[in-house]
């Protein structure tokens, strides 16, 4: 029995088969989707939004207004961290069997520290554009100025050489 080693191209390749006599004549893109849709069996949605801690059932640790500092709130939460995994070392050694609920309390915090270091992401992408903005116009400057200065000294060439020919 033969078979193909490749399988047959898919059936919209004949919408391009006059592509080298007009270019013009294939057919436009689709749209782009908005909403939710359906990606190898996980729903997703093109809305960007990162879903507060109360929508995900998760009680808030820092305050709830939209200007959080970010430094502050990440430092606490990291302090209080250090502080709940070694009252937990010290539940393991006198009290072991309530564990459970120091384990939950870290559990808390961890979150809380995911989803802050989340809510930063889009400044820290911004100031990471503006840097990197910033390095390519430094960079760009200091090659306009390579420029002028080489410049200059091919211009000092000929005069020179007019000069030593002169001299001789």
């Amino acid at each position: 029995m033969a078979t193909a080693t490749y399988p047959p191209p898919p059936p919209f390749y004949r919408l391009y088969k006059d592509y080298n006599v007009n270019p013009k004549s294939i057919p436009e893109p689709p749209p782009p989707i908005e909403g939710t849709y359906v990606c190898f069996g996980g729903n997703y949605n093109t809305d960007d939004v990162l879903p507060s801690l109360e929508e995900q059932g998760v009680r808030q640790l820092y305050p709830k207004e939209p200007n959080v500092d970010f430094k502050k709130e990440l430092r606490s939460l990291s302090r209080e961290l250090q502080l709940h995994i070694l009252e937990l070392a010290d539940v393991l050694v006198e009290r072991p069997s309530q564990y459970a609920r120091r384990v939950e309390d870290i559990s808390l915090i961890f979150k809380n520290l995911h989803h802050l270091l989340n809510s930063f992401r889009p400044h820290q992408a911004r100031a990471t554009l503006i840097h990197v903005l910033e390095l390519q116009i430094q960079r760009r400057k200091q090659a306009v100025e390579d420029i002028k200065r080489q410049r200059e000294e091919v211009q000092k060439l000929p005069k020179e050489a007019l000069g030593t020919l002169a001299g001789q």
